[in-house]
């Protein structure tokens, strides 16, 4: 925790519960007393800390709350009927990281805005409060919250009064006691986003993000919908990452692991990725309307591989076993082919002719391990011939020089992208090879406050894989804990276009 923070609740049990999820609570945890006017007073002396949280109980709006859960507010707002109410509406983009990390502990957790009244709202009040889309209302939080305009933020309230209903009925009472029962782990949880408002800037890798690769298989999907209407079958995810399979899924797209999942005749996209010669043959059994999604730079690495199959050579395919790509390219030549996924394989492996050997790399591939496997591979085998030009792409290789630029300047990195994605997992483990701490998140809401404690630069980059919208995301929360300064780091520029396929080309 940090030395100049604070949580504001105004009640005396509302404290208590919350002083007890802290080790050191009394210090923490003060009370404002109940209102818009009580909370104004409490802060009209003394100082006030740079990084604050109101917390407590509230009544729901949302009829899906229930007694017990959380709300974490990304807004905060006053009812503009509300006597001396704050115009202006107060943003929290933290919210995601503090949601998590309450999630975590075991409470159910909703996100959206809080509306602060100047009486408890019932009634037609509450239907109207409700149809502006606030999930919560409380009498302190705009009022607290605006005492140090500057401060880092945080709202979070326990719903003790759900809707709808009247505010006191027999059964508040056990509401409010559930309602209490939440706020410890509440306190646990506002300790640890407390720790992590010591960013203050954020480096940006630069590439990051979609490649020319990736942006053409996810056009090829959606020109495909537009063209020929739902649904359009895509054999494995078009590219690893979960947000875009998932848009593409809620416009139509329906993705199978396997081509037994699709309908004869449909229309059907092979990912990025590509696949084996078997695959295509299948396809055109089933007479199947193929559009071929594969990234241009992985399709030359199965051309390499099947013109060293065919003059004789043993191909060892440098890459990672059970990877979408690695099993298409092994499938070009399956007798012919062997997969060397590290410097320890690479001195074992074994070969029928060592005059009459070659060697291929996963496109996805960290450059440095890639050239210490194919160093062990030269050593062992002099005559290996390799690819006229280098296979790990591009992308990968210009994410990486990038991230690692930024490592040296972090106190921790995180790489936006999903756990399946070979070229994310390569970012993370360029940046600790660099001696950085990094972490592969989904999207903001996966970043653990714990890994940001004390931090006060942190680097943010993407794979190839995962869309821009994630790393803007991603630094909203980071201004949210308190940066104030977002400094790009260039390392490439990027000018890669590819031609989509004929079947989908514009006409």
């Amino acid at each position: 925790m940090t030395a100049g923070w604070a949580i504001y609740a105004p009640m005396r049990m509302e404290t208590r519960a919350l002083r007890a999820g802290l080790p050191d609570g009394d210090g923490h945890v003060h009370r404002t007393g109940v209102g818009a006017r009580r909370a104004r007073q409490a802060f009209r002396a003394g100082t006030v800390p740079p990084v604050m949280a109101v917390a407590g109980m509230c009544g729901g709006l949302d009829p899906e709350l229930r007694p017990g859960d959380v709300v974490v507010a990304d807004e905060v707002r006053t009812d503009a009927l509300t006597e001396g109410a704050i115009p202006a509406t107060l943003h929290l983009p933290a919210a995601p990281l503090l949601a998590a990390a309450l999630r975590r502990r075991g409470l159910t957790v909703h996100v959206g805005p809080m509306v602060s009244t100047d009486r408890l709202a019932s009634g037609a009040q509450r239907e109207r409060l409700a149809a502006t889309g606030a999930l919560a209302a409380d009498l302190e939080s705009a009022w607290v919250l605006s005492a140090r305009p500057g401060a880092v933020p945080a709202c979070v309230r326990v719903v003790a009064d759900p809707a709808p209903g009247h505010v006191l009925r027999p059964i508040t009472l056990a509401h409010i006691r559930r309602a209490l029962r939440s706020l410890p782990p509440v306190a646990a949880g506002l300790a640890e986003w407390s720790a992590a408002a010591t960013v203050r800037q954020v480096l940006l890798a630069s590439p990051r993000s979609f490649c020319a690769g990736v942006e053409r298989a996810i056009t090829v999907v959606e020109q495909a919908l537009d063209r020929y209407g739902a649904p359009v079958y895509v054999r494995k995810q078009i590219v690893h990452n979960a947000h875009v399979v998932a848009a593409l899924r809620d416009r139509g797209a329906v993705f199978v692991d396997d081509l037994d999942e699709v309908p004869n005749g449909a229309v059907t996209v092979f990912s990025a990725h590509g696949v084996a010669p078997a695959v295509r043959a299948e396809a055109a059994d089933r007479q199947l309307s193929v559009i071929d999604g594969t990234c241009p730079l992985v399709t030359k690495v199965h051309s390499e591989a099947r013109r060293f199959a065919g003059r004789g050579d043993t191909v060892l395919l440098v890459g990672h076993p059970g990877h979408e790509e690695t099993e298409g390219t092994q499938g070009e030549a399956p007798d012919r082919v062997r997969l060397v996924p590290d410097a320890a394989a690479a001195e074992r492996v074994t070969v029928e002719d060592p005059e009459r050997v070659s060697y291929l790399l996963q496109t996805t591939l960290a450059v440095d391990e890639a050239e210490e496997v194919v160093a062990v591979l030269r050593r062992r085998f002099p005559a290996l011939a390799g690819p006229g030009s280098d296979d790990i792409c591009y992308a990968t290789t210009n994410r990486q020089r990038a991230v690692r630029a930024i490592a040296a300047e972090s106190d921790v990195v995180l790489v936006l992208g999903s756990g399946n994605s070979s070229n994310s997992r390569r970012l993370v483990e360029v940046a600790e090879r660099a001696g950085t701490p990094a972490y592969l998140v989904e999207d903001a809401d996966a970043i653990d406050p714990r890994w940001l404690a004390g931090a006060t630069a942190v680097g943010v980059t993407a794979g190839a894989s995962a869309p821009p919208r994630l790393v803007d995301q991603t630094v909203a929360v980071l201004r949210g804990l308190g940066a104030g300064e977002v400094d790009e780091r260039v390392r490439a520029t990027e000018d890669v276009h590819f031609t989509l396929p004929k079947e989908v080309r514009p006409a």
